[in-house]
């Protein structure tokens, strides 16, 4: 693995650029790749790294070059446990993220290229990896394949080893990206692959106060409550992210396998109940595995996977306790559970 000289703007605080690599990547072979990456904070500050499900990307807020929305606009920012004026906040597109790599890759692929990454920008260690859904699996293998690279580890709503529930899941919506393709109709597929996708993000809880309204009949053919919020989801995805990148960044979640007894840099796994992607017994079977480097939180929420993104006050006051910042610290509280190998 190598990496060339990272290159882009620096204005202020905020350096937005790439860097040309070559990655020996665990499935497909040796590639020449591009990474793009955003860093904001104070030059000399501690830096973190923040990673979110398949779909986030380098911009995680606005900042002064790029005032437009991030994917993390609530989990980040002036007073949060991360925080742009005191730490150097980094973030990068995944490899594959641009659709231009047609062949599998592995979340051991993505942690080899943020440890490139880190070579490029000169930086020797982490302060900590803040990882969400995909990022989760990014920090571990991270965590267990350069381990010198980061000094704690948060792995929000992620695990060492897929469910077979959740990739069943994934693999239905697959199939309906392969049907749509095979139809001449790939944004059709991907919508429809992307809806199934919320059911399993959220749970009946919520669906049951949001939609709780009676079916409407249209040219004779019935539509339910929901239908408008899955589609309007559905056409906000496929605007923005091209259908190989889905498809082989979904198939990385499904390859994705860690041995957390490998794993030796403290660890927070934060689970939410009623998660059904990454079930709660998944996030114990982790923290034990980790032993004594593994701590877990628990967050009751109808939000289910999608939680760190709604329930970013609660969030925030995890990540304040773990990063010894002096953020949020009046949210509402995680709903404790004491477990086998774990310490909340």
């Amino acid at each position: 693995m190598r990496a060339a000289q990272a290159v882009g703007p620096d204005v202020g605080n905020v350096r937005i650029g790439s860097i040309d690599a070559v990655l020996a990547t665990r499935h497909a072979g040796t590639r020449k790749l591009r990474l793009a990456y955003e860093l904001v904070g104070p030059a000399g500050a501690p830096v973190v790294v923040v990673a979110g499900g398949i779909s986030a990307h380098r911009h995680v807020a606005a900042n002064a070059v790029d005032a437009s929305s991030g994917w993390a606009e609530g989990l980040t920012g002036a007073g949060r446990a991360i925080d742009p004026s005191r730490q150097q906040l980094l973030a990068f597109d995944y490899v594959g993220a641009c659709g231009g790599i047609d062949a599998p890759i592995d979340t051991a692929d993505q942690a080899d290229a943020v440890a490139l990454l880190l070579d490029a920008l000169g930086i020797d260690a982490l302060q900590a990896f803040v990882g969400y859904s995909y990022g989760a699996l990014v920090g571990l293998q991270l965590a267990a394949r350069h381990p010198r690279r980061l000094h704690k580890l948060v792995a929000v709503s992620g695990a060492h080893r897929p469910h077979p529930y959740a990739s069943a899941w994934r693999a239905l919506q697959r199939k309906a990206v392969a049907l749509g393709q095979l139809q001449c109709a790939d944004e059709q597929g991907l919508s429809l692959a992307r809806q199934f996708a919320m059911l399993s993000y959220r749970t009946p809880e919520e669906f049951g106060e949001r939609f709780d309204a009676a079916p409407t009949l249209e040219n004779g053919h019935v539509r339910v409550a929901a239908e408008d919020y899955l589609e309007a989801a559905g056409a906000k995805f496929v605007a923005r992210i091209p259908a190989t990148a889905w498809l082989r960044l979904s198939e990385s979640i499904d390859l994705h396998q860690v041995d957390p007894t490998l794993i030796e840099v403290p660890t927070l796994v934060v689970a939410v109940e009623g998660d059904r992607l990454v079930p709660l017994s998944d996030a114990v079977g982790l923290v034990e595995g980790l032993g004594l480097n593994g701590r877990l939180r628990v967050l009751r929420s109808q939000y289910g996977h999608d939680a760190f993104l709604k329930e970013t006050d609660r969030i925030d006051a995890l990540l304040a306790a773990e990063l010894g910042a002096s953020g949020v610290r009046d949210a509402v509280p995680a709903i404790p559970h004491d477990f086998i190998g774990a310490s909340v």
